[in-house]
């Protein structure tokens, strides 16, 4: 568990060249969301190798990782980030709507709406599962006791937020419903972390609450380091898709003439060599041939999808996550 834990301490990866200079480009950086460390550690030296057959040259993957939402308002500060591989469309998005960083088409740059793998939030739990926890609903329960990443700083908590909401509305076909479903989860959570992975090691290393709500990603590979005597993995039967967006950020590879680099970074992830890596990694992948040979590792699930359960991102973006929006009512209150 300290292998996954101790990116925790790092801070936000430098870049060495961050200047607008054109010259020749050695480097990139890839800012992305927290618990993505251990993935991109492996995915970023196979990328190098790639690059250096199909180009010859010789070039660095630079890595910055915290929650989703505060990448994004670094990016936006002036952190120079050539790619991102966000957890959240709105995170992406939002590289557009407030800064113009990125192009307007960004969606449809690559294939699956620019997400080349994808998740969905599930449960670690206490060895044994000693509450009980199956559904949604026994997170709702009395006496349970939840820790997320900050549904405000972090995609990851943030699409907890989302999922209950979803399976809420889903089951009742009420507003209200989900609402006040959503705001009795919520008021179960004992721990709210500024990102995903110092989530875990609140649930992992400081024994806070009963029941983690991550990604399955997050909580499949967890297990697997910390052992299954001390954790187990319940991935409920109705959970949210979660799309993992990634975008060069025009604005920088343009500046810094890093844009054939960045550009072929984000479509090696789409290649079967990236998607095993992913794959090992627990992430749910798109490529058929891939994601047939790690079946074994996933429970069947009903996904449900933001645009299908509850609108789309942009009714998303202002009905639920802006300022004022449901998730403020119910956190505020």
């Amino acid at each position: 568990m300290k292998t996954r834990i101790a990116g925790v301490l790092a801070g936000i990866a430098m870049l060495s060249a961050a200047s607008g200079a054109a010259a020749a480009v050695s480097e990139i950086l890839n800012v992305s969301y927290d618990i993505s460390r251990e993935t991109f550690a492996e995915i970023n030296p196979a990328f190098i190798a790639s690059w250096k057959k199909t180009t010859g040259g010789t070039i660095k993957v630079n890595q910055s990782h915290g929650g989703s939402s505060s990448q994004a308002r670094a990016v936006l500060e002036g952190l120079p980030a050539d790619v991102v591989t966000f957890n959240q469309v709105t995170d992406v998005q939002a590289l557009y709507d407030k800064g113009r960083l990125i192009a307007a088409d960004w969606r449809t740059r690559l294939p699956n709406r620019s997400s080349p793998y994808y998740s969905l939030p599930a449960f670690l739990v206490r060895a044994g599962n000693p509450k009980g926890i199956k559904t949604w609903d026994d997170l709702a329960r009395s006496g349970v006791g939840i820790v997320i990443p900050n549904p405000k700083t972090s995609g990851n908590g943030r699409y907890t937020y989302l999922a209950a909401y979803a399976y809420a509305l889903d089951k009742t076909k009420d507003p209200a419903k989900a609402k006040d479903f959503a705001r009795r989860l919520l008021a179960n959570v004992v721990v709210f972390d500024a990102a995903g992975r110092a989530a875990t090691a609140s649930f992992v290393e400081k024994g806070q609450g009963d029941v983690l709500v991550t990604f399955e990603a997050e909580a499949l590979g967890t297990a697997k380091e910390v052992g299954t005597d001390k954790v187990q993995v319940v991935t409920p039967p109705v959970s949210l898709l979660a799309e993992f967006p990634v975008a060069v950020v025009d604005k920088v590879a343009d500046q810094r003439g890093s844009r054939p680099a960045a550009e072929a970074y984000l479509k090696f992830l789409y290649t079967p060599q990236a998607q095993n890596i992913l794959a090992r990694h627990f992430y749910r992948v798109s490529d058929r041939s891939v994601s047939a040979n790690y079946r074994q590792q996933f429970r069947p699930t009903k996904i449900l999808t933001v645009e299908q359960t509850l609108g789309g991102w942009d009714k998303v973006a202002k009905e639920h996550l802006g300022p004022g929006g449901v998730l403020d009512q119910i956190l505020n209150r």
